[in-house]
């Protein structure tokens, strides 16, 4: 027998992987299949695995271009599953680029008699190849390494927690369970088609028909803790509309506590989008403050009302604003009622539209009384605000106590998730038949395995890597 041929071994990588500007200590990563010789180019000694030691780091000409830490992971035992050397000095720039360049030389010398490369070639690091190599060398599935770059991304506590559950498999264990039960269920569909001469009735024996349901539960559970985490992750677009000198910017800067948009008692003075993310209990909120909708002849009000219009089109929510003052005021209540009726009309009925009724502390005579789902407040005086953040939350499909139990989530992987349902779902419909036809049977399982692996890695193709590895960090 022959044996088979190795494939080649990829070349090593380097880059800086910390982030750009000066800080207290700076990181040069390096990852390939033998890094122990640039670590002794660079070093002058031979490195003790995981051990970190102190001393310089030297340039071609042998002086010293910092004092610092040189740490060696030996394959698999690392990151990336390869040898790593993790070089960390001084974080300036300056230092950072120095370490970047006498790593990239040192591997680029030939020896002079020979004329041979004296390191393996190495070379400038693509944005998330070191991850990707992490993935490659099953270090992590899929929904783990892009857990890594929703780690680093995570603009709230909550956000990060549930990346970092994710980062530790709880997402990808969920969905191995329902592999596992999916693989069980195949089998026995997939030995009736094979043996048809038994005549057994497999599907009451083994009770398949409980062991789908179960599955379809289960993956219920997990689409309900994917669906907080992409909430926790991507958070909603909340747009604030309404007449000019209803208090839009007020409410705007009420709700993020701080002084973002100009408030005056001049009409107008919103010209364009202000935006700023909160985040309630933990889920990120991108509210934007628009400019007052009316018809006007200014030019650049105008484009600021166009812009408005644009993102109440892409919002998640729009808030209209209403003045509780000019309540008895015949202009603005037709104009109110001109602009409810156009978001009625254009926005489309998934997109919750909530009146606020704001002023609440200066409205004269009796209130009102507020229609449905309204809320009436103070953006001045802070009054139903709570009220308005609570229902911001139950708008977004927050569930309250849900971040201990999620796991941070994409839109992709909702997707896959639901592809698999609808594929869980078409098997029940084949089952409820009088006469199941099993090769459907097997087919629609078949994938649902397949949903369900693309979301881990199992079944991806280059492309979608290449989309997921590009939008990392270089360094990571």
């Amino acid at each position: 027998m022959h044996a088979q041929p190795t494939a080649p071994q990829p070349d090593p990588i380097v880059a800086i992987a910390t982030p750009a500007g000066r800080g207290a200590v700076g990181i040069v990563r390096v990852s390939g299949p033998d890094v122990r010789a640039l670590a002794r180019a660079i070093t002058g000694r031979d490195l003790l695995p995981r051990v970190a030691t102190y001393g310089a780091l030297r340039g071609s000409d042998g002086q010293p271009i910092d004092q610092g830490l040189a740490l060696h992971f030996p394959a698999p035992h690392s990151y990336t599953g390869e040898d790593v050397l993790e070089l960390q000095a001084h974080g300036g720039p300056v230092v950072m680029q120095l370490l970047l360049a006498r790593c990239l030389q040192a591997a680029a010398e030939t020896d002079p008699a020979t004329g041979a490369p004296r390191l393996p070639r190495l070379r400038l690091a693509r944005p998330g190849e070191f991850t990707e190599r992490a993935f490659l060398n099953d270090k992590l599935d899929l929904a783990q390494a892009e857990a890594v770059m929703d780690l680093i991304d995570a603009s709230t506590e909550a956000a990060a927690r549930s990346a970092s559950r994710s980062l530790a498999g709880e997402f990808s264990g969920a969905i191995h369970a329902l592999r596992d039960g999916l693989i069980h269920l195949r089998m026995l569909i997939e030995a009736t088609l094979d043996f048809p001469e038994e005549e057994i009735d497999v599907l009451r024996v083994q009770d398949v028909r409980g062991q789908l349901s179960n599955l379809q539960q289960s993956l219920a559970s997990v689409q309900a803790r994917a669906r907080q985490g992409a909430l926790l992750r991507e958070g909603i677009k909340v747009v604030i509309a309404g007449q000019p000198n209803a208090g839009k910017s007020s409410l705007l800067n009420a709700l993020a506590g701080a002084e973002l948009a100009i408030v005056t008692p001049i009409a107008g003075t919103t010209r364009d989008v202000v935006q700023q993310t909160i985040q309630i209990e933990g889920v990120p909120l991108h509210v934007l403050d628009t400019a007052g909708l009316r018809e006007s002849d200014d030019e650049v009000e105008r484009i600021g009302i166009e812009r408005a219009w644009a993102h109440i089109a892409s919002a998640d929510a729009v808030l209209l604003l209403h003045d509780l003052t000019r309540l008895n005021t015949a202009d603005y209540q037709r104009e109110d009622a001109h602009i409810a009726a156009e978001l009625a009309r254009q926005l489309p009925r998934a997109v919750p539209l909530l009146h606020v009724w704001n002023k609440h502390d200066a409205a004269p005579g009796p209130l009102p009384t507020i229609q449905g789902e309204g809320i009436a407040l103070s953006a001045k005086t802070g009054e139903g605000l709570q009220a308005l953040r609570q229902r911001l939350l139950a708008l977004a499909g927050w569930q309250p106590g849900a971040e201990g139990d999620v796991f941070i989530a994409r839109q992709r992987h909702l997707q896959a998730l639901a592809r698999a349902g609808e594929h869980l779902e078409a098997a029940a419909a084949l089952l409820r038949a009088p006469y199941p036809a099993l090769d459907l049977l097997a087919e629609e399982l078949r994938l649902t395995q397949v949903a369900l692996g693309e979301i881990t890695g199992e079944f991806s193709a280059d492309d979608l890597l290449g989309v997921i590895f590009s939008r990392f960090c270089i360094g990571k």
